[in-house]
């Protein structure tokens, strides 16, 4: 950026002191709301409150809480969008909104709560109808149903409006996917601000989870609540509730599944990598032997330590299927630069089917092995996945069904 294009982009700040006036303001409806409370209960106890009276009340409270709604989006989705990240990727609290929220997205949510806190309005009028002038009335249901109107509008131009932006950025996306590494997909190696997918609804979260999630690269998508606790002997549930809150990604922690083949590692793996994407977190995922020649090409050409610097934008990377293939020296050494580089930086989930005891074996060096686990395992949840192959007991299933269809039948049946 120029100078000049700095110093605009750094004038957003201008608008900071606003929304902290809005959080005062909010203070006042804090205020407002328990001074209407009050005088309700002081009503109701006195007596002098009649149904009517007792529902108009409710409606004020109501009103006061949806115009606070209306303010806390207004200031926390506006001070995302328009001025900086809060950083509440990985909070347990994060609005499912805020993930994709952009300036059109919040303008329809506005919209809608403007015509929320009208109906209220409109119902406070009809409720005391016999107290209110028939002018009142008329106008407040002209200017309730243009509320209406403007919300339709604006939802109906959203639509077009992010599709436009996906196709603008479909041209850029091709010219960046020719230059990407061979060794993995082109589509693992998007970025957020990249990708988005087919229909209306996906043109709509082009700035959000389903973007992210597109752009990891993951093999298939796989989802927490689709991973059956209930084939494993061990860890806990709870254990898998647990990491399924995605709390390590902003601890820059790590997240280890260790186990045999089948017992459900790259699911975990690529559900946990779904939830970070949802939670905010770019992701990116490819298999040990990927990450070793996507280093070793980066290494060839003299940009390790740019590749490297590069995988910081992303908060997670999958490193699935340690341990299958051994790995050659150079690969060796490269992952453990990966890992050295990403320690106390960003957070690795990382699957293999032998104990980190015995990773030396992988490794082909028990000094370079030593290394990696010490600086993986430090800050760290290592799960192991007890439990028989999914694959072996559907093998197994599907046997018994065979035979039970040869004995039954008298006929002959193939053999699997």
């Amino acid at each position: 950026m120029t100078t000049l294009g700095c110093a605009l982009f750094a004038t957003r700040w201008l608008q900071a002191p606003l929304y902290f006036g809005l959080v005062a303001a909010q203070g006042v409806y804090v205020f407002k709301f328990f001074n209407e409370l009050w005088h309700l209960i002081h009503h109701v106890i006195s007596g002098h409150a009649d149904e009517t009276h007792v529902m108009l009340a409710v409606l004020k409270l109501v009103d006061v809480v949806m115009i606070a709604n209306l303010l806390i989006m207004v200031i926390v989705g506006g001070y995302e969008t328009f001025v900086s990240r809060i950083g509440l990727q990985g909070h347990r609290d994060q609005p499912e909104w805020l993930s994709h929220v952009n300036s059109n997205v919040l303008k329809v949510k506005l919209a809608t709560a403007i015509v929320g806190i009208s109906s209220v309005h409109l119902l406070q009028m009809f409720v005391d109808v016999h107290h209110t002038p028939r002018h009142d009335l008329l106008w407040g249901t002209v200017i309730h149903m243009a509320f209406i109107a403007s919300a339709a509008i604006l939802a109906y131009m959203t639509g077009p409006m992010a599709a436009h932006e996906a196709k603008a950025r479909a041209p850029k996306e091709t010219v960046k996917e020719s230059g990407r590494a061979a060794a993995i997909p082109a589509q693992r190696d998007g970025r957020a601000d990249g990708g988005g997918g087919d229909g209306g609804a996906a043109a709509e979260l082009s700035t959000g989870a389903e973007e992210r999630i597109e752009a990891a690269g993951f093999p298939a998508r796989k989802v927490m609540e689709m991973f059956d606790e209930g084939h494993l002997r061990a860890p806990e549930p709870q254990v898998i509730t647990r990491i399924g809150k995605v709390d390590f990604v902003a601890r820059k922690a790590n997240v280890i599944l260790l186990g045999g083949p089948g017992t459900g590692k790259t699911h975990l793996a690529v559900a946990l990598g779904v939830r970070a994407c949802q939670a905010g977190h770019q992701v990116l995922f490819a298999t040990a032997a990927e990450w070793g020649t996507r280093l070793a090409e980066a290494k060839a050409a003299g940009r390790l330590r740019k590749e490297l610097a590069r995988l910081d934008a992303y908060p997670v990377l999958v490193v699935d299927e340690v341990g299958y293939v051994p790995f050659d020296s150079g690969v060796a050494r490269l992952l453990f630069q990966l890992v050295s580089h990403r320690y106390e930086r960003g957070s690795l989930i990382v699957t293999g089917n032998r104990p980190l005891g015995h990773w030396d074996e992988v490794f082909g060096d028990s000094a370079t092995a030593s290394a990696t686990v010490d600086r993986l395992a430090h800050h760290a949840e290592v799960i192991t996945l007890d439990a028989d192959s999914y694959r072996t007991r559907r093998l197994d299933s599907t046997q018994v069904v065979g035979a039970g269809g040869a004995g039954s039948g008298g006929g002959s049946a193939p053999a699997f």
